[in-house]
């Protein structure tokens, strides 16, 4: 089983692209490895398996040579089809038709191949309620382990528990509290909980992380508790 990583500089360019607020797509090959898309300020971005295309999809013949496209429209990207492609272009569970303004952490497939798009800076303004899909949110190693160290106090199910503060996440996988920080904005934009006041998304984040499944019980158990 294929585990979708970046490589040390591609993770370097994701968190830089975070810090800087910019737009970029995080496409998981085949071989289970990731790479970073950076998105134009502006313009239209092809997606598909002729090399011709931006975001070239390798070793996929369900993927079009042309599949999707990517335009800027007024601040927001947005994501066509439109009988480009013969097998469709989804995210989650449902078709694309039309076009589809694209939310932070959006998973778009194509073919067998997932892209996840990220943007970080539209994260803290979506006002969108947050969906209740009980399928996990597309997250990378680090953010599991992030999301796991959050939820660890909620181990021995306990209705007083509270989240895990950020100085507690960092010690225990070794991420600094700022890398913490960035990671958690963007579990907050996967799991659709970006537009909550402050002091419920922690608290939030875990009940979705625990109910979808994304975060099993197991996992929440110290080694000297197994």
């Amino acid at each position: 089983m294929s585990v979708n990583r970046l490589t040390p500089a591609g993770l370097k360019r994701r968190l830089e692209l975070e810090r800087e607020g910019k737009s970029f797509l995080e496409h998981f090959g085949a071989a289970g490895t990731a790479e970073i898309f950076e998105l134009p300020a502006d313009g239209r971005v092809t997606i598909g398996r002729d090399d011709s295309a931006d975001v070239v999809i390798e070793g996929d013949e369900q993927v079009s040579r042309v599949h999707a496209e990517l335009e800027r429209v007024g601040g927001s990207w947005v994501i066509s089809d439109d009988g480009l492609s013969r097998n469709g272009t989804w995210i989650g569970d449902a078709r694309i038709v039309g076009r589809r303004r694209l939310v932070d952490g959006d998973a778009i497939r194509v073919g067998r191949r997932v892209l996840v798009f990220r943007d970080t800076a539209q994260a803290d303004d979506l006002t969108a309620a947050a969906s209740d899909d009980p399928h996990p949110a597309p997250v990378t190693d680090t953010q599991r382990r992030v999301l796991v160290a959050l939820c660890r106090p909620f181990r021995d199910g306990s209705e007083f528990a509270v989240p895990a503060t950020n100085k507690d996440i960092a010690a225990e996988v070794f991420l600094s509290t700022e890398a913490v920080k960035s990671h958690l904005r963007a579990l907050f934009g996967r799991f659709g909980v970006s537009h909550l006041p402050q002091n419920q998304k922690r608290l939030k984040l875990v009940e979705k992380a625990l109910r979808s499944g994304a975060v099993s019980p197991s996992e929440l158990r110290l080694e000297k508790d197994r």
